[in-house]
């Protein structure tokens, strides 16, 4: 309401209050149709995936003398214990959950990008401005991404403790793990909500609440691996330390509780502090001239994507050090094991334990590498929801030479990060054994026959971004349907047919086995018949 007085206009006070989360309902039923395929996809696999890892433990180990040497071979294992943390108890809810540990990180990751997707991305894409200029509060897009982000841990936590009592756990120990995955998904939600009031765009938040998840999945990896005082300053080492099945700490709730409320509340301080669009950080200037390595569409996609990139890199650097020194160690573990030999035989196609564990390890690096794959076909999908792609198609670019600059990327980042987790498993693990060319090569030889099954899944997202781009993210589903089918497989718990239908199943199980041509021309030729569906699509349809 204005106020004329003497010539002069006074604009009346905001009203503060329940105006400010005006249109929260409303907007809170458009999140939810907008994740009406994902939000399910991430809520069912977290909560029932750790069922099913004790489920195939009991499965694997028949006695109680078999998990109480797993369990020791485990804690002899400081590779190991960084990796997945420590084993607590030689009970069966504890040794099965001990390969969830990731779990509490992984729901981070869902947790985040749920939350960045339905705060700052609406913003740098104008979105929230619009919808804004409606009768919507300030706070009403952040409530409705976090009481949707809420929930659905909350029905993680529940899940999950139901589907680990349905297998006849205990319920102390099922609840107490249930609600330990729904605190670490609220906790990190809270620092995604931060991230994105802080940050200026939706890739450095993002680059911000991963970054934070790192350092947190670093000094609990340090931290448990040494004397464990380090544990104590990372969300995730507190969720280790609840210690489901193995005389639990509930106490451990209060901080991860008490975190995830103060950040909720920095981020709505954050937010009254701020415009619509802008972050707290100011965003650093560019040249005023652009180099010459943007003058084409390859060079912007450089730029755009070598973020994404770089940090996947560092990733599967990690991960292929600590699976190098844990190899050796892992034979010793296993070898006792006929189910598991079995089924890593049924895998990696030979009898030597460590050969076979060694195809197993890249097989789910390929599969991971398979993500950033996706990723990276999702900036081609994003550049064009975002009308950049209308802007940069305006010049002289033709449309597949604009798709294939980012196609590229999708096809040529998994095989640089997955070399570069070749080779550091192939150096660590030569290193220990005194055959550092003979397992280095190894170790090459068995990621680079994965990239043809990668490169399917690339082929599948391109198919499905030129030919329907409204549902390019239902890609991560097919991805994850995927991996449920290779690991229930891999149990002989699926039908074959079923199984061939994973790519993933079929390079030649390098090392160990013989090297067989066909396969690898087979998934080849599939991988360029979805690439070519989908390029040709794209140059046919209209852009959105």
């Amino acid at each position: 309401m204005t106020t004329i007085a003497a010539g002069r206009h006074y604009a009346a006070p905001a009203v503060r209050g329940s105006a400010d989360f005006a249109g929260t309902a409303q907007l809170l039923r458009l999140y939810l149709r907008r994740d009406r395929i994902v939000l399910p996809l991430w809520v069912l696999a977290f909560g029932l995936l750790p069922a099913f890892y004790v489920a195939s433990t009991k499965g694997v180990y028949d006695t109680q003398a078999e998990l109480d040497n797993y369990a020791r071979s485990i804690t002899d294992s400081p590779a190991l214990v960084a990796m997945y943390g420590p084993v607590f108890s030689t009970d069966l809810g504890s040794v099965g959950l001990w390969k969830a540990g990731p779990f509490y990180a992984l729901v981070a990751i869902a947790t985040i990008l749920t939350v960045i997707r339905h705060t700052r991305v609406e913003e740098e894409t104008g979105r929230a401005e619009l919808v804004g200029a409606t009768s919507i509060g300030r706070y009403a897009g952040l409530t409705a991404a976090m009481v949707m982000t809420t929930a659905g841990c909350l029905i993680v936590g529940i899940l999950s403790a139901v589907a680990l009592y349905g297998i006849d756990l205990s319920a102390a120990g099922s609840l107490a793990y249930g609600a330990t995955l729904a605190a670490s998904g609220l906790v990190w939600a809270g620092v995604a909500a931060v991230a994105a009031q802080v940050s200026s765009g939706a890739r450095v938040a993002r680059g911000v609440a991963f970054g934070a998840l790192g350092t947190a999945f670093a000094l609990r990896a340090v931290g448990d691996a040494g004397n464990g005082v380090l544990t104590w300053f990372s969300p995730l080492g507190w969720c280790i330390n609840m210690r489901p099945f193995a005389d639990e700490r509930w106490w451990v709730l209060v901080p991860l509780l008490v975190a995830a409320v103060v950040a909720n509340i920095a981020a709505y301080s954050l937010l009254r502090h701020r415009d619509t669009g802008s972050g707290l950080l100011a965003e650093r200037l560019g040249p005023p001239t652009a180099a010459t390595a943007l003058a084409g569409p390859t060079g912007l996609a450089w730029r755009l994507q070598r973020g994404t990139l770089l940090a996947w890199s560092i990733g599967f650097l990690l991960y292929g050090l600590l699976m190098g020194g844990a190899i050796n160690s892992i034979g010793e573990m296993l070898d006792d094991s006929q189910p598991i030999r079995d089924m890593l035989a049924r895998v990696g196609g030979t009898d030597a334990l460590q050969s076979s564990f060694i195809t197993f390890a890249i097989a789910m690096l390929a599969i991971a590498s398979a993500a950033y794959s996706i990723s990276a076909v999702l900036r081609l999908h994003e550049e064009e929801i975002s009308q950049r792609a209308e802007a940069t198609l305006a010049g002289s670019v033709s449309r597949a030479r604009y798709a294939l600059s980012h196609i590229g990327f999708a096809l040529l980042g998994p095989a640089v990060i997955l070399l570069i987790a070749g080779a550091a498993l192939g150096i660590v693990y030569g290193a220990t054994d005194g055959d550092l060319a003979g397992k280095l090569g190894d170790s090459l030889g068995a990621a680079l026959v994965q990239l043809p099954a990668v490169w399917i899944v690339t082929g599948i997202a391109v198919a499905i971004y030129g030919i329907a781009p409204r549902f390019t993210p239902v890609a991560w589903g097919v991805l994850s349907v995927m991996l449920v089918i290779f690991f229930v497989g891999s149990l002989d718990g699926l039908p074959q047919w079923m199984v061939d239908l994973v790519p993933f199943v079929h390079p030649p199980k390098l090392p160990g086995a013989a090297f067989q041509v066909a396969p690898v021309l087979w998934l080849l030729g599939i991988a360029a018949v979805l690439l070519a569906a989908g390029i040709v699509a794209f140059r046919r349809r209209d852009l959105r």
